[in-house]
């Protein structure tokens, strides 16, 4: 049985914390009549400030579509989506390139940096373009490369490459951290690097952060966990005490 609304929400005066997202009913569907796939059915859900989320479900459950829906990389078909009362679904391109290059910061599984600039030059690319920024050297040194600035990709390990996209999502300040399966492509020893990285950005910047993964293990860092079937959250989950990273049962 899904998840109800008052299980998924927490208040927005919950530990003094501003309410970033508020979300209701919300529905996405892809294609018209018996070609139609309904990727999200009536999500409802509320994301505060400095949280440290978990997305959890298996391929096809919805996770990636929720995701998108928060980023503004796609619209909703129905509901109400919510950026800190700013109707985002019903937002034009335009407002929404603006969001997604001011407020998020993306990070895939793929690492998608450009070979031949380093990576203090990979970060600098996101921070030309923002209103404020913090400077690329500032930014790797929050995920332990301060001393890793020139080198070039091939030169960095599949974990610091990561990190390197890391710093260039989180180099632009946003409001809102969201990660499609950061450690899909890693070993166990690189990824428990690579999420510690993204746990102390969430500690240190207070930037809502939100992970999708099909590994229930990491439900034990967040503050809330939400589990997605067939494009419901089916279970959702408050951890009183967040453990580290290193902490957990691998």
């Amino acid at each position: 049985m899904p998840a109800t609304a008052a299980a998924v929400s927490s208040p927005a005066d919950q530990a003094g914390r501003e309410s970033v997202f508020h979300v209701r009913d919300l529905l996405r569907v892809y294609g018209e009549g018996e070609a139609a796939v309904t990727a999200l059915r009536g999500v409802d859900l509320d994301l505060l400030a400095s949280e440290l989320i978990v997305l959890l479900g298996a391929s096809g459950s919805g996770k990636s579509t929720l995701l998108n829906q928060l980023g503004g990389l796609d619209s909703p078909t129905s509901g109400t989506l919510h950026y800190r009362g700013w109707d985002l679904g019903r937002a034009d391109e335009k407002a929404l390139t603006q969001f997604r290059r001011d407020a998020v910061g993306f990070v895939f599984q793929a690492y998608n940096l450009i070979p031949s600039l380093t990576a203090r030059e990979n970060v600098a690319l996101i921070t030309e373009i923002c209103a404020d920024p913090m400077a690329p050297e500032d930014a790797l040194h929050l995920v332990g490369l301060g001393e890793r600035l020139d080198h070039f990709p091939a030169q960095l390990s599949g974990g610091e490459q990561q990190r390197v996209a890391i710093a260039r999502a989180i180099a632009k300040r946003p409001a809102v951290l969201l990660c499609d399966e950061p450690t899909g492509a890693l070993d166990v020893h690189t990824g428990i690097t690579v999420l510690e990285a993204i746990e102390h950005i969430n500690r240190e910047l207070g930037t809502l952060t939100v992970i999708i993964t099909h590994n229930a293990i990491l439900a034990d860092m967040a503050d809330r966990v939400f589990t997605l079937s067939d494009g419901r959250i089916i279970h959702a989950r408050t951890n009183t005490q967040r453990g580290l990273v290193r902490d957990l049962a691998w």
